[in-house]
């Protein structure tokens, strides 16, 4: 599930790989590998993750939502139908106890529980087993029909994880997960992470961001944007229900190229508005 990211302000200092090692990349394809949505940074978005019913009636073009919880059975197609692209919540940085590949980590993948999110603990992104179930998640998502998947917690290195992760093993790992999107013919997204943007924007294909006005860390995004990624944009913060603060925020992420939607922080549908007109 989303969650407000605890960024370190501090740089994280460079540690010996102990007690685990990277898993080779995926191999490169000898195909050409088909994309069934070309991302453009005007490309507007809608974000359901909070409830597993989705409601189909906003006019964006891109539905993010959960691969495994999103309801009814036919969503995927459904959204397809009405021209829609299907982004896939995947899960790739920590292990949830009730999703149904978790017997599959061994007591080693597991490190520290996620602060506020009970039965949920990082896992160790070096370790070739986690990979293999990540990429085995993401060739779940090319199963369903998704156009694209939106892999979270890919920022374990700036939070306590409980394993010596550090800068370079994270851009490894996040390299990892996007070259495995890319040879299921996916489109990936960059969550958040927004300390490594200049390093992985030529990785990813767009991004999807939390609060990035809130915490005045948006034009790093000018990396994905200028090259005609979109980043969409998740806003919180009640001063952004008022008119004052949706007149001030919506100004700033259409001068930035940012789509941008304002939602209740557990995505309930409670509260919506989008900045683009057009993706009400």
């Amino acid at each position: 599930m989303p969650r407000i990211r605890t960024l370190s302000l501090i740089a994280v200092a460079f540690a010996a790989f102990t007690g685990a090692t990277f898993a080779a990349q995926p191999a490169a394809t000898t195909a050409a590998v088909t994309y069934t949505w070309n991302p453009s940074v005007s490309d507007t978005w809608e974000w359901q993750l909070g409830s597993t019913t989705i409601d189909t009636k906003y006019g964006a073009k891109v539905y993010d939502i959960d691969m495994y919880d999103a309801l009814p059975a036919n969503i995927i197609s459904t959204l397809h139908a009405k021209g829609k692209v299907v982004v896939c919540y995947v899960d790739v940085g920590t292990a949830e106890n009730w999703r149904a590949d978790y017997s599959q980590f061994t007591k080693a993948d597991l490190g520290a529980a996620v602060s506020g999110w009970p039965g949920e603990n990082w896992v160790d992104t070096r370790s070739t087993n986690v990979r293999n179930i990540m990429a085995a998640r993401i060739a779940t998502a090319k199963q369903k029909g998704c156009d694209a998947i939106e892999p979270d917690n890919v920022d374990g290195y700036a939070n306590s994880p409980g394993f010596p992760l550090t800068t370079a093993t994270q851009l490894d790992f996040n390299k990892f997960i996007a070259a495995s999107g890319h040879a299921q013919g996916l489109r990936v997204a960059l969550k958040n992470d927004v300390d490594q943007l200049a390093d992985l924007a030529a990785s990813f294909d767009f991004a999807v961001n939390e609060q990035c006005h809130q915490y005045s860390e948006c034009s790093g995004y000018s990396v994905f944007t200028g090259a005609n990624k979109p980043v969409f944009n998740a806003e919180y913060a009640s001063k952004y229900k008022k008119a004052s603060g949706e007149a001030s925020l919506c100004k700033a992420s259409l001068a930035s190229n940012l789509r941008t939607v304002v939602f209740a922080l557990n995505l309930d549908d409670s509260f919506h508005y989008a900045c683009d007109a057009s993706a009400n």
